[in-house]
């Protein structure tokens, strides 16, 4: 009768398992989307930075309500009803400058008014064209904090994307011999009670022949008790690193692994000049503490600025143009200025 669970054999040998652990282990998944939700926020920062195209629309609006309206004629508020129709459709290109916080516009719009009742009426307005900035001149400017703290926030997550991979590999590693150990333990306690047991019954011979006492070879049967009691803990130490070992290469747990043993390594030497400059240029902790000062720096300067009173500019100029019908609307503009 077959088992209910297939044991699958697997033989394994260092490069292979390195290879398993950054393709297949949940670490290593989750090391890429981290990496992924890094790339993905500086890449939202880059759209950021390009021109936005933005369309508004009201395609329909209508009211039928009762409203308070002042009557000159009888210096009153009196109330009346209303009945209209609205629409409205905008089209803006707006552009962010990192260096002074402000923003560029480019706008053109059309709007649509129809009145029912009594004095009924149709109304457009069209603003074809309007170029305008706005900036704020002593409030805190985000644009240019992010210019400075995302592109080293990307940089950081680059290198730990290089580091938790060589960090995969190196917990691999150490399930990898950890497993190894664990397999020559075993193999050694096993024929540490093969010796034992042949011992004991060497002694068991001896001993009906007087050739040694009762109490040697009752410390011959301790010696293999002792034996056998250690293949137990050393046969559980070994299903448990091979489980380890399966688990973190996100394999079948019942899957039995054969290591074959890599050759010993060669020395390789490091200066220490040269460690201590690839530590420098490659940790990502030190980019994180940079990173930190900058976000505390911004912080500090976002706090003193909104404390103080705000003062904006907003300047535009364009054209504008009001009519009856659609064919008068857009002709002839008016030249519109704004200045807040």
């Amino acid at each position: 009768m077959q088992g209910l669970h297939a044991q699958q054999r697997l033989v394994l040998d260092l490069e292979r398992t390195i290879a398993l652990a950054n393709d297949s282990s949940l670490e290593s998944f989750r090391t890429q989307n981290m990496y992924l939700s890094g790339y993905w926020e500086y890449r939202t920062y880059k759209a950021n930075r390009l021109p936005s195209l933005t369309l508004d629309l009201t395609p329909a609006q209508y009211n039928r309500d009762i409203t308070k309206r002042y009557d000159s004629g009888s210096n009153l508020d009196v109330y009346r009803t209303q009945q209209s129709f609205y629409a409205y459709g905008g089209l803006s290109v707006r552009q962010n400058l990192d260096l002074t916080g402000g923003t560029f516009y480019l706008e053109s719009n059309l709007a649509y008014m129809r009145s029912f009742g009594a004095n009924s009426a149709t109304q457009l307005t069209s603003v074809p064209i309007r170029l305008g900035y706005s900036q704020s001149l002593v409030g805190y400017n985000p644009f240019k904090w992010e210019r400075r703290i995302e592109p080293l926030k990307y940089e950081r997550v680059k290198k730990e994307f290089l580091y938790n991979v060589e960090k995969v590999s190196e917990t691999a590693t150490n399930y990898f011999f950890s497993l190894a150990m664990a397999q020559a333990e075993y193999n050694l306690a096993k024929d540490n009670l093969a010796s034992t047991d042949t011992l004991y019954r060497i002694g068991q011979q001896r001993h009906r022949i007087a050739a040694i006492s009762q109490a040697d070879l009752l410390t011959l049967k301790l010696d293999r008790v002792n034996a056998q009691n250690t293949l137990r803990n050393k046969a559980s130490d070994l299903k448990r690193a091979m489980f380890s070992l399966a688990s973190f290469l996100n394999l079948d747990k019942n899957t039995q692994i054969e290591l074959q043993l890599p050759s010993r390594p060669g020395m390789i030497e490091i200066p220490v000049d040269e460690a201590l400059s690839w530590g420098r240029s490659n940790n990502p902790q030190l980019l994180e503490l940079k990173q930190n000062v900058l976000e505390a720096q911004r912080n500090v300067d976002k706090t003193k600025k909104e404390s103080r009173f705000n003062a904006s500019v907003n300047a535009s100029v364009g054209f504008n143009q009001v009519a009856d019908n659609f064919g008068d609307v857009y002709h002839k503009p008016m030249q519109q200025d704004l200045v807040a």
